[in-house]
């Protein structure tokens, strides 16, 4: 058995304590604080059943965040060791900050490093907003300034996006219940297009609510995209990890789920300018073609019914244009009427639909002229063949011919002449006259 002094015994305790704990945090009641010239601080942290002494040195107690006060709670970060001349051990201080503080931070941290080992921060399992959002949800205090801020940005901006608003305490003891109940109110209903989760900024201790655990995985559940805008650009909250978009500022969340109203109207103008020039386009290309067709018929053979088709063809033209303007016209109506229901309503379905209409009345006019046309050709051409059947010049190309007397009457039967009479014979190829023989 080894007989220790006094000496190695108290050198073989500290370096066992010294690497059997290393470096711990601390947090505990100041009591029996000094200051003394050396600059040093001592004093003793306790609780309700123990005490410890400690000790900062100069070099470190100069970085403090907070100077000890008796009575005050601290929350240390430090190593444990043995003061060997008097074989008390004791805490020697390197980090000093207030507990309540240092506690949340710490709290923080930990979460945050959890959520993140679980994978939920992963960008890949965050949604994209909707590319037409109509109606909005807003989690947050019905009376702060963070709703005011998103109700003004949104107003100015497209005040035909719907706002619903579910009301809760953003801070406080009863925060967390209320949010957790507002949150679980707005996946209920599933009546929104997003949610943005917000309030105004504060202090850790103000913004706690929003790192909860149990606040943030209910963020998980939200069958809508989630947009978290907690506090100011230097805040950061769980929710806002967990979220599918982080906004700096409530009034940057409104500006996320709203288009520019400037911009809608000039994009609708142009479209209407689109429309009108394709339509009119469309309109000129059919009175060309009809033209055209009026002019081929008028050339044609013969010529009474040519004209009578050819006065048809320009009624059924002016009837055309006069449809193709009531439709253009219509479609201005409906453009101008489109234009004034913008303020109350979302543009895109709107121009979605006057589009769609436009197509269908486009698409039709072109089988309605096309199918007309047909069959007025259809008709032409039969009575041509009708007139050609009967047409007296249509014999004569078989090689008959037309004999006429004198007076111009056609002679049928050989006793309507005298001998030496003069006549006259049509064939195809012309006429010639020609004198009946003596019998």
């Amino acid at each position: 058995m080894s007989i220790y002094s006094v000496t190695q015994l108290n050198s073989d305790i500290r370096k066992a304590i010294e690497q059997g704990f290393g470096h711990v945090w601390l947090m505990g009641e100041v009591s029996n604080f000094a200051a003394p010239s050396s600059g040093h601080w001592y004093l003793t942290l306790k609780d309700e059943r123990a005490q410890i002494r400690c000790a900062m040195f100069r070099g470190n107690n100069q970085r403090a965040k907070v100077r000890p006060q008796n009575g005050v709670q601290v929350l240390v970060r430090g190593r444990v060791t043995v003061y060997e001349p008097r074989g008390d051990y004791q805490l020697i201080i390197e980090h000093m900050e207030e507990a309540g503080i240092g506690l949340l931070q710490q709290q923080y941290e930990q979460l945050k490093v959890k959520l993140a080992a679980e994978g939920l921060f992963a960008q890949e399992r965050k949604r994209p907003l909707p590319d037409h959002i109509r109606r909005v949800g807003v989690v947050t205090s019905p009376t702060g300034a963070a709703i005011q801020d998103v109700l003004a940005v949104m107003k100015r901006r497209d005040p035909s996006v719907e706002v619903i608003i579910y009301p809760t305490a953003v801070q406080g003891d009863a925060a967390i219940p209320q949010i957790k109940n507002a949150l679980q109110t707005a996946f209920q209903r599933n009546e929104v297009d997003v949610l943005i989760v917000t309030r105004g900024g504060g202090s850790l201790e103000d913004l706690w609510c929003f790192n909860d655990e149990h606040v943030s995985r209910l963020l998980l559940n939200a069958p809508m995209p989630v947009i978290s805008a907690v506090g100011h650009e230097v805040d950061f909250t769980i929710c806002d990890f967990i979220a599918d978009l982080r906004a700096p500022t409530p009034s940057a969340a409104a500006e996320q789920v709203t288009q520019d109203r400037s911009i809608q109207v000039s994009r609708l103008a142009q479209l209407q300018r689109r429309l009108a020039t394709v339509q009119q386009r469309r309109i000129e290309r059919q009175r060309s073609l009809l033209q055209q067709l009026h002019i081929r018929l008028n050339q044609q053979h013969p010529q009474r019914q040519l004209q009578q088709q050819s006065q048809r063809l320009d009624e059924l033209l002016v009837r055309v244009y006069r449809a193709q303007q009531r439709s253009l016209t219509h479609c201005q109506q409906r453009r101008e009427h489109l234009a004034q229901r913008l303020q109350q309503v979302h543009p895109q379905r709107e121009i979605s639909r006057a589009q769609q209409k436009l197509t269908h009345i486009q698409q039709r006019i072109p089988l309605v002229a096309e199918a007309w046309l047909k069959q007025q050709r259809q008709r032409q051409r039969a009575l041509l063949h009708a007139l050609n059947l009967v047409s007296p010049l249509n014999t004569l190309d078989r090689g008959y011919a037309i004999v006429r007397d004198e007076a111009g009457h056609v002679i049928t039967q050989p006793e309507q002449t005298q001998p030496e009479q003069k006549l006259n014979v049509k064939v195809a190829g012309g006429e010639f006259n020609v004198r009946k023989c003596s019998e």
